[in-house]
């Protein structure tokens, strides 16, 4: 995603559909500050270009990579 390839640390960008309208995304940073700032830069993109087409608000969840295979 052109939005985040810009944020100092960025790794990689995942889009899920998970099913029944759910999606789900997951950004990879190499450090939590690039992982705030692309937290920011996605609320004030959903805010100004998709806030009238979500059910809800989005949900934030953050933490450091435990294990990969």
């Amino acid at each position: 995603m052109a939005l985040l390839r810009g944020v100092p640390g960025f790794v990689a960008y995942y889009w899920v559909d998970a099913g029944d309208g759910v999606m789900v995304s997951t950004s990879v940073f190499e450090d939590q500050s690039g992982a705030e700032e692309s937290i920011k830069r996605a609320a004030d993109f959903v805010r100004d270009n998709l806030a009238s087409l979500l059910p809800s608000p989005p949900q934030v969840t953050a933490g450091p990579v435990v294990a990969t295979g």
